[in-house]
């Protein structure tokens, strides 16, 4: 049975303070989602700590947004697998449209970042997708595979067995177009099949998270599809009621 999760990245919002207060917020509803959800919150690395405490006793885990490609060192503003591993983190979000787009990562930063977070016992969600040009010109499947192909692939049976993959159709995100529970059924099943070419039986067991705007409103749909696994959740993390009224779209 595949793990269900729903993961909030918060990106860069709120205050370490705020953080904390969300995180208490999603701890005290918790019991209003089936227990069989994984939730995760990825907030900023000023909150880690604070959320971390805000967390403690319950069954949430905590993320983080991001690491660095090195080990330690001579590197300003960077942060480390081994850092936010000794904060509490069990997850950490790698490849994110946005890390992609805006700071220029690239497959080979990407290897580096799954090696240092599995070399700390992280469990990495890994991002795939397309965006709007690539979509319309019919390159989607092309420009997934690569994405899995040119990272997923070079891992070993043991860390492919801890991956959990996110796909984020990054045409659909704040360009007015949406994608139907049809289209993340089709790319998720498309992502499971290349998955299950190098790894064979072993990707019916990896989580693949949607990472559109899923929203309380439309979670039921998409969880219903065979190969949605549960959510990558963007803005509607920010909002305990709405966090946790997405992981009920797993409700019976």
């Amino acid at each position: 049975m595949r793990k269900k999760i729903v993961a909030g990245n918060w990106k860069m919002n709120t205050l370490p303070a705020e953080g904390a207060e969300l995180a208490k917020g999603i701890v005290a509803q918790r019991a209003t989602a089936p227990a069989e959800v994984n939730f995760i919150v990825c907030p900023p690395f000023t909150h880690l700590s604070q959320v971390a405490e805000a967390l403690k006793g319950s069954n949430i885990a905590l993320g983080a947004q991001n690491c660095a490609a090195e080990e330690k060192g001579a590197y300003t503003g960077e942060v480390s697998a081994a850092m936010i591993a000794a904060l509490g983190c069990r997850y950490v979000i790698l490849g994110h449209s946005e890390r992609r787009q805006y700071y220029g990562e690239t497959s080979e930063t990407l290897n580096l970042k799954m090696a240092r977070a599995y070399a700390h016992g992280l469990t990495p969600v890994y991002c795939v997708g397309e965006n709007l040009e690539e979509r319309e010109a019919g390159k989607h499947f092309d420009v997934v595979k690569a994405q899995i192909e040119e990272v997923v692939c070079n891992l070993t049976p043991e860390q492919f067995a801890g991956l959990v993959i996110a796909y984020e159709p990054v045409w659909a995100i704040g360009t007015g177009k949406t994608a139907t529970a049809d289209q993340a059924q089709e790319i998720h099943a498309f992502i499971r099949k290349v998955l299950a070419d190098k790894f064979g039986a072993a990707a019916a067991e990896t989580p693949i998270l949607y990472g559109g705007s899923c929203k309380p409103s439309n979670a039921a749909e998409l969880f219903a599809k065979e190969d949605v696994d549960g959510g990558l959740i963007g803005g509607a993390a920010l909002k305990a009621e709405d966090f946790l009224g997405i992981g009920q779209g797993f409700a019976k």
